[in-house]
């Protein structure tokens, strides 16, 4: 009589442990589609920096990373995402910059855009949500973008921004 009794309490446990897992990973499924539904959009880049853009191949895999963050279904994709993000952020960050933007406004943005990645990294690895850090470094990414079109469209001569008495 107690192996019965011990036989229904071990597969009631078992069955109960089981029920418990699929409901977690349920609910994780949702909160992360309810972070990537919200995410602010991509700001458009002029078609002149574009051109110049093109060329430049390492940012050009950077922006195709950039790019699958509101395609990811999933928070174990986006965790392999912030990976190669970073990857790509550290080869753009090494490589040679176009003569028009190999300046420091440029570089500026472009290392608060790796501090929020990292950031982002930072929380996955420590559970967290990360919807606060991924809204920060798609506005710093929309700013370095920003950057870009500010950069070809400066009407000020390079003496006054290069002069350093003033």
């Amino acid at each position: 009589m107690s192996k019965i009794i011990f036989f229904l309490i071990f597969i009631t446990v078992v069955s109960s442990c089981k029920e418990a897992n699929q409901e977690n990973t349920t609910i994780q499924e949702t909160r992360w589609e309810e972070i990537t539904d919200s995410l602010p959009e991509k700001i458009r880049i002029d078609a002149k920096a574009q051109t110049i853009l093109n060329d430049w191949l390492e940012y050009s895999a950077l922006e195709k990373s950039f790019d699958k963050i509101y395609t990811s279904e999933h928070i174990e994709d986006f965790q392999f995402l912030v990976d190669e993000l970073i990857e790509n952020q550290n080869k753009m960050e090494l490589s040679e910059y176009p003569e028009k933007f190999n300046i420091p406004q440029i570089k500026g943005r472009q290392k608060l855009f790796k501090t929020y990645v990292l950031k982002i990294k930072g929380d996955l690895e420590y559970r967290q949500n990360p919807r606060e850090s991924i809204i920060q470094m798609i506005t710093a990414y929309n700013n370095l973008r920003n950057q870009f079109n500010v950069s070809l469209h400066n009407d000020l001569p390079d003496e006054l921004l290069n002069d350093e008495e003033n």
